[in-house]
């Protein structure tokens, strides 16, 4: 399929657009208390504004709404709404984590009901047929939406990082929705990427921004969790642009990763998986002296990199299932690795990622 001029147009306006609504929002920042202070395991020097969900939101939600009308819907807007809400009196009032969860169960629960968004098969883990979870599949979609929410929100604790990785997945499901001729998604992946790209130039450090000037803050990660479980779903769920479930899992794999292990670490040791605490990826790296530039760099390439490897290993047959039980190895890895502190940082000592 080739590039319509909304296509090309959209995602820049776009990221202008989420760059106005920022520098419009930093003021207010203040006034409605809609800062992260420094404090406990926070590494940040100074009180920084967490408006980047909601620019991200009104950025991508002026353009789509003038250029691309046809692709909002109700049950999304709803959705988005209801996390973005949610998640900006997170961060003004520090919420329950239930509170949190809760919204994301609502949200997810609109999208599958009033949305049709729902993951009814697994692709051809068995046999030569998908894989189909018949009454199971309101409460997995549930359960799959409410993961990588958390695990987008989990992963934003250095600067960049998780804008980085967002934008890393919505690009690479473009590119697998262009391949399957599904031209509605790429126009929704991309518009999105375009957005996040605009808060990225206020939230990852570069030569000229020696730190974030804006956060992302709750309501940015629960939304733009949102929009990768809406677009993954939608792509992979499409029997007329098939797409294999299993690459969802590939395309954002180090937010998922890290969060399915700190779950099953936290839970084996009686720990809220929602309690803070310094034993995330990021964590691990920065404590192993690489900067968090760094960090940033190395899992956002390592982010791609599997992407990519999975999206021609399908485009060259290898089954479902192997690729699925290639993601478990990694979890597996992972947990071993992290399962003792000095064994991961000397992992990620030796191999030499130390920038200053």
């Amino acid at each position: 399929m080739g590039f319509s001029t909304s296509t090309l147009i959209a995602p820049a306006l776009a990221g202008l657009a989420t760059v106005a609504a920022l520098w419009a929002l930093t003021p207010l920042a203040s006034r409605l208390n809609l800062l992260d202070h420094p404090r406990g395991r926070k590494d940040h020097e100074f009180p920084t504004p967490v408006t980047g969900g909601l620019a991200m939101a009104l950025g991508a939600l002026v353009v789509v709404a003038a250029l691309q009308p046809a692709l909002l819907t109700v049950p999304f807007l709803l959705a988005g709404a209801i996390l973005v809400v949610v998640g900006l009196l997170d961060d003004i009032y520090d919420l329950r984590w239930w509170w949190r969860i809760a919204a994301q169960i609502c949200a997810a629960l609109l999208m599958v009901e009033s949305g049709g968004m729902r993951i009814e098969q697994l692709g051809q883990l068995v046999g030569v047929s998908g894989t189909g979870l018949g009454v199971l599949a309101v409460p997995f979609t549930v359960f799959a939406t409410v993961g990588i929410i958390n695990a987008v929100n989990m992963i934003d604790g250095v600067d960049g990082l998780a804008g980085s990785l967002v934008l890393a997945a919505l690009v690479m499901l473009a590119a697998a929705a262009m391949y399957s001729g599904n031209g509605v998604l790429v126009d929704r992946a991309l518009v999105m990427a375009g957005a996040v790209a605009g808060f990225l130039l206020w939230n990852l450090r570069h030569p000229w921004l020696k730190r974030a000037k804006v956060f992302m803050g709750n309501a940015g990660s629960a939304f733009l969790g949102l929009v990768i479980a809406s677009i993954s779903f939608q792509l992979t769920q499409n029997p007329g642009h098939p797409v294999s479930p299993v690459l969802a899992l590939w395309l954002l794999p180090i937010p998922i990763m890290d969060c399915l292990v700190l779950i099953a670490r936290r839970t084996k040791e009686g720990r809220s998986p929602f309690d803070a605490g310094r034993d995330h990826i990021h964590h691990f790296m920065l404590d192993a002296g690489i900067s968090p530039g760094w960090v940033t760099f190395w899992l956002t390439v390592s982010s791609l990199a599997c992407g990519v490897m999975v999206g021609k290993a399908m485009q060259a047959d290898v089954p479902d299932l192997l690729l699925l039980i290639a993601f478990l190895a990694l979890c597996g890895g992972w947990y071993w690795i992290t399962s003792r502190r000095e064994r991961v940082i000397a992992f990620f000592g030796n191999l030499n990622w130390r920038h200053g």
